[in-house]
């Protein structure tokens, strides 16, 4: 087992019986053109899965990969049970002014234009995609060809979902109506 893979594994076998350990080492997922990665500085959060990043290169909107949390902001679909909690969480991890670095995988934007990554806390090495599913805020999303992570994605949010944490014990689960 490689280094990173076991990192990873003891991440979260630490999750699952809720110690606080430190985070894995992150790398980098492997892409079709050594998949860039970019040091940046969080802008705004515009909802529990989507912020803005200042890179090199300028502003970017950047779609966290691997995860969707429940809807917030969207104008075509209602706040979902647990939204407020999921953005809420990402306004505390990385708030305006953290510096953050960004990995994308293989594709690097979606159909709305924005960036496609994988986020690590700079300070402290916190791999915000795995916390988010970890904490019970959202549920995994695999959209080939991003799937890194798919399989230590899977297995946060499975053992979140068995504990009851974040929207598994407040909810019937991701993508459900905001009781009124």
């Amino acid at each position: 087992m490689r280094l990173s893979q076991l990192g990873r594994v003891l991440a979260l076998a630490c999750m699952a019986f809720a110690t606080s350990c430190a985070a894995p080492d992150f790398v980098a997922p492997v892409g079709p053109d050594d998949v860039a990665v970019a040091n940046g500085v969080v802008l705004e959060i515009a909802d529990g899965d989507t912020l803005r990043i200042d890179l090199a290169s300028g502003p970017e909107l950047v779609r966290l990969l691997g995860i969707d949390t429940p809807e917030t902001v969207d104008p075509n679909r209602p706040a979902q049970c647990y939204g407020a909690q999921a953005s809420a969480y990402l306004h505390a991890a990385l708030p305006p002014g953290t510096a953050v670095r960004v990995v994308r995988d293989q594709q690097s934007r979606d159909r709305f234009g924005r960036l496609l990554a994988y986020v690590q806390r700079a300070s402290d090495g916190a791999f915000i995609n795995l916390e988010i599913l970890a904490g019970g805020f959202g549920e995994t999303l695999s959209i080939a060809p991003n799937t890194t992570y798919r399989e230590v994605f899977r297995s946060a949010r499975d053992a979140a979902a068995a504990d009851g944490r974040g929207l598994w014990g407040s909810c019937d689960g991701p993508d459900q109506p905001l009781a009124g």
